[in-house]
């Protein structure tokens, strides 16, 4: 007989063998509930105690966004500090370039082998007149000349 109520278990599916309900069934009332009636009353101290944690946190606030303020500023001042840095070395180098070929274009040999390629001989005596000397013929011939001017008014 045991062995017939195995063989009935095994052929009735799952689903159907569990058809007893164990346990009570949850059931819920809606209930209509009206506070239009009710009014709430003003806490004096809880007023006070909101208004008390709002201004620490609001303070509390402005301390963290000043410090986080502060901090990027430093970072963005390092940056450019940094590309100052980069800038005055670039600038260094260059200048350095600069001073290096104005230096090798001044250079008297330079240029005298340069203007005797292109055919330039050197000036003849009397050729060359020298602006800045202190002695000044007076029937040197003069390239330009300041003299006083009288201005007559008109009436």
């Amino acid at each position: 007989m045991a062995t017939a109520a195995a063989a009935l278990q095994m052929a009735v599916p799952a689903a159907r063998r569990n058809t007893f309900f164990a346990g009570t069934p949850e059931i819920y009332f809606a209930k209509a509930i009206d506070n239009s009636r009710l009014v709430k009353v003003e806490d004096p101290r809880r007023n006070r105690d909101m208004k008390q944690f709002g201004t620490a946190l609001a303070i509390l606030f402005m301390l963290v966004f000043t410090y986080a303020w502060q901090h990027l500023r430093a970072i963005e001042y390092g940056y450019q500090i940094e590309s100052a840095k980069r800038e005055l070395n670039n600038l260094t180098e260059m200048n350095r370039a600069l001073r290096l070929e104005d230096a090798s274009l001044r250079d008297p040999e330079r240029i005298d082998v340069m203007a005797r390629r292109m055919g330039l001989v050197p000036p003849d005596p009397g050729q060359v007149i020298h602006m800045d000397s202190a002695a000044v013929d007076s029937n040197a011939p003069v390239m330009a000349r300041v003299e006083p001017a009288m201005v007559i008014g008109r009436h």
